[in-house]
C-alpha cells in the first residue's frame, strides 16, 4: 500500500463523509456548523486539526460501558502501512491520570497541541461517571414557589 499524506485524505473527506453532521445556524450571520462524531475527534469538531480520519496521530478519551474511561492513540506500524489504536485505561484518581494524558499526548510530542482538549474531554468523562456510578448525587432542579 502507499502512503498518503494527511493533508490529501483531509481534503478527501471534508466535505462528505459518514461521521459529518451539518447543523444549520439560527440566522443567516451564523451559517452551518459542522460537528463530526468520528473516534478520535476530540471536540467533535470537523476541522483538520481534530480529525481522527486525516490525522496520523490522534488522540481521543471515550468512556467505557463499566464507567471508566480510555485513552486512544493511532500507532502506525513502521514496516507495515496498517495503523493500530492502542487504548489506556485510565481509571485512577483524578491527578494521577491528568499527569498520564500530560505525558502521554504533551511530554512524549506526540500531539502537544490536543492538551488542553484532552484534558477538558476528560474531564467532563470523569463528572459524568461520577453521576453514573452514584459516587456524586445529582442536584435536584428546584420548582420555584408553591
Amino acid at each position: 500500500m502507499v502512503a498518503i499524506p494527511n493533508q490529501l485524505v483531509w481534503e478527501v473527506v471534508k466535505n462528505n463523509n459518514c461521521f459529518l453532521k451539518k447543523v444549520n445556524g439560527r440566522s443567516k450571520r451564523s451559517g452551518t456548523m459542522r460537528f463530526s462524531v468520528e473516534k478520535g475527534n476530540l471536540r467533535s469538531l470537523s476541522s483538520f486539526k481534530h480529525s481522527g480520519i486525516a490525522s496520523s496521530q490522534a488522540v481521543g478519551i471515550s468512556s467505557t460501558d463499566k464507567n471508566t474511561a480510555v485513552l486512544e492513540t493511532k500507532v502506525a506500524s513502521k514496516s507495515d502501512s496498517r495503523i493500530a489504536v492502542t487504548e489506556t485505561p485510565i481509571n485512577k484518581s483524578f491527578e494521577k491520570v491528568v499527569s498520564t494524558v500530560e505525558k502521554t499526548i504533551a511530554d512524549n510530542y506526540y500531539r502537544p497541541d490536543l492538551k488542553n482538549d484532552a484534558l477538558a474531554k476528560f474531564s467532563k468523562i470523569y463528572q459524568a461517571n461520577r453521576y453514573a456510578k452514584g459516587v456524586k448525587k445529582v442536584v435536584p432542579v428546584k420548582k420555584g414557589r408553591n
